[in-house]
């Protein structure tokens, strides 16, 4: 019997960005080659507890396990860059403020490069994005992990996805992005059958990648 593939047991680096609502980006680098989950929530911030409508001083996350073997952290901050505001002129409210949250010196160092070569690009423009070291990610509430997945009633209640598993499947983060055209259908294709879809579930997301690729991403 086909099992949705949730766990995956490969090693793994951790990267956290701020990126503005992190619908969009879940679904970004969920299909992205290399990543294994993601989670969304808050961080960053004093207020205790924080959720969607009382957020207090955090700002929205998301915290993305990576293979460094598929996908390096450079590209994860290109990726970063190329996909969200991250400029003064935009005046972005707290929560939804640029950020990168590094989780290593090596990444810190990193971080903190991309962030002069992009300011370089931007002439006048200030560039805001705030580079702080980790701390505790509160997720946010399950009806906002895996956003786009959990439109597809039938299909995620096919996957039989828990609240833990909101914030850990491998497939769940996969789906969120295919679904709504992310990664492309080669890549699809290429490992659809690791991912232990049953060929209706299989065919289902393809034609919604099909009908979404290349579209804009939005929250």
């Amino acid at each position: 019997m086909t099992k949705p593939l949730h766990h995956v047991d490969t090693p793994f680096e951790t990267a956290t960005f701020g990126m503005g609502c992190y619908w969009g980006c879940d679904s970004l680098f969920g299909a992205t080659k290399g990543v294994l989950r993601t989670r969304v929530g808050y961080a960053a911030g004093t207020t205790e507890n924080p959720r969607s409508k009382h957020v207090g001083d955090h700002v929205e996350v998301i915290e993305i396990h990576f293979d460094p073997k598929e996908i390096s952290y450079k590209q994860l901050l290109e990726m970063f860059w190329n996909n969200h505001e991250y400029r003064a002129s935009a005046r972005l409210k707290r929560e939804y403020m640029s950020m990168i949250m590094y989780h290593s010196e090596e990444h810190r160092q990193q971080a903190e490069a991309s962030k002069v070569e992009q300011q370089a690009k931007e002439g006048d423009e200030v560039v805001v994005t705030e580079i702080v070291p980790e701390s505790h990610l509160y997720p946010a509430a399950n009806h906002n992990q895996k956003y786009r997945l959990q439109g597809h009633e039938d299909l995620a209640k096919g996957l039989d996805l828990t609240p833990e598993l909101l914030q850990t499947s491998h497939v769940a983060a996969r789906l969120n992005g295919y679904l709504v055209g992310v990664g492309g259908l080669d890549q699809f294709e290429a490992e659809v059958g690791k991912l232990g879809l049953t060929e209706e579930q299989a065919q289902y997301v393809r034609n919604y990648l099909i009908q979404n690729e290349g579209g804009a991403l939005s929250c």
